[in-house]
């Protein structure tokens, strides 16, 4: 009762922030971590928040919470990791509503043909046409079956297309397999994601060409969204490693080379992070701190109030919905 009322208390009388998490913004055939925000949905969402809300910058979010002068009402738009549909889709809605935003770049991807490892780890596993009828397990893995799913049926892709991975279990053997993978891929460095990904792929041997929609953006696209006034530019490090499985010195490069590849590219002074999968420790924060960043952003969902930690900030997901669910959600945060 007593945690209730504290509950109550603090929505009705302590001004609180909110930042929202964007991913993608796009109709995509799967989307199986629940990223992608149709078009039509974004703009409703925006309309929703320009008529309602007090959209900020999030430079100026985080000054607030530096001089712990937080307004009510007030609501900061990110976006993680530098999609393409980012700059095609997002930044001309973002423009048509007047709403700034800031995006939070992996710059190892810019510019790149090939799409970030886990959505290359679904195409391979999901929905390569034909795979071999046995995967031969990495180090931690057993060897998996895949005779029954071979081939990828009609039934299989359903079922592949509707499966979202942060609610419910793998609903077949090559989502188990793909899952597995991807537990297998997060911790490790860059390095060596792409000698696992080539073993995945030698085995798989996909036919098909990448989905150009799962690219990242290109140069001239990045330095292009930087010119924007409404628009700032975030670190999100150069690989988006999970960050707490790495050494501090590891961590620091990521954040460094980063941080100046933005600055360089697009003029910004890029002083905003977010940790890529919200993954972070001791050592992240004490090189957060040491790299100048004014503010560092988690994927912990909570609000923003005056007692928040400048380098644990949350953020809350944005779901495909449109703007009657939309402002529901937001007055429940």
């Amino acid at each position: 009762m007593r945690a209730r009322f504290h509950h109550i208390y603090q929505k009705l009388f302590t001004n609180r922030a909110a930042v929202l998490m964007y991913h993608r913004i796009a109709d995509p055939a799967s989307d199986i971590w629940d990223i992608a925000v149709s078009p039509s949905n974004f703009e409703q969402q925006l309309a929703y928040l320009q008529k309602k809300c007090h959209v900020i910058p999030l430079s100026e979010m985080a000054e607030r919470v530096a001089t712990r002068k937080i307004k009510r009402n007030s609501v900061a738009i990110t976006f993680d990791d530098g999609y393409v549909d980012n700059f095609t889709v997002a930044k001309p809605l973002l423009e048509k509503y007047n709403l700034p935003a800031t995006f939070f770049i992996s710059s190892g991807n810019i510019g790149q043909e090939t799409p970030f490892w886990w959505d290359e780890l679904e195409q391979l596993i999901l929905f390569t046409e034909q795979l071999p009828s046995s995967f031969q397990g990495l180090d931690s893995l057993e060897t998996v079956d895949l005779r029954e799913e071979t081939y990828l049926t009609a039934e299989i892709r359903l079922k592949h297309t509707s499966w979202k991975a942060c609610d419910e279990a793998p609903p077949t053997k090559r989502a188990q397999l793909f899952y597995s993978l991807w537990q297998h891929l997060k911790p490790l460095s860059y390095q060596a994601q792409q000698e696992v990904l080539q073993r995945i792929r030698d085995w798989a041997a996909p036919t098909g060409e990448t989905l150009p929609e799962l690219k990242s953006m290109s140069l001239n696209q990045l330095q292009e969204l930087g010119q924007s006034a409404l628009i700032e530019i975030g670190a999100h490090t150069v690989s988006h490693p999970a960050l707490a499985f790495h050494d501090s010195g590891y961590q620091t490069r990521e954040m460094t080379e980063n941080q100046t590849f933005l600055r360089e590219t697009t003029g910004q002074p890029v002083n905003l992070m977010a940790y890529p999968f919200g993954n972070y420790n001791a050592d992240t924060l004490a090189s957060v701190a040491r790299l100048k960043f004014k503010a560092a952003f988690t994927t912990e969902e909570k609000s923003i109030d005056k007692h928040a930690h400048p380098f644990r900030l949350g953020r809350y997901q944005v779901k495909n919905v449109p703007a009657p669910a939309f402002s529901a959600t937001l007055r429940s945060w």
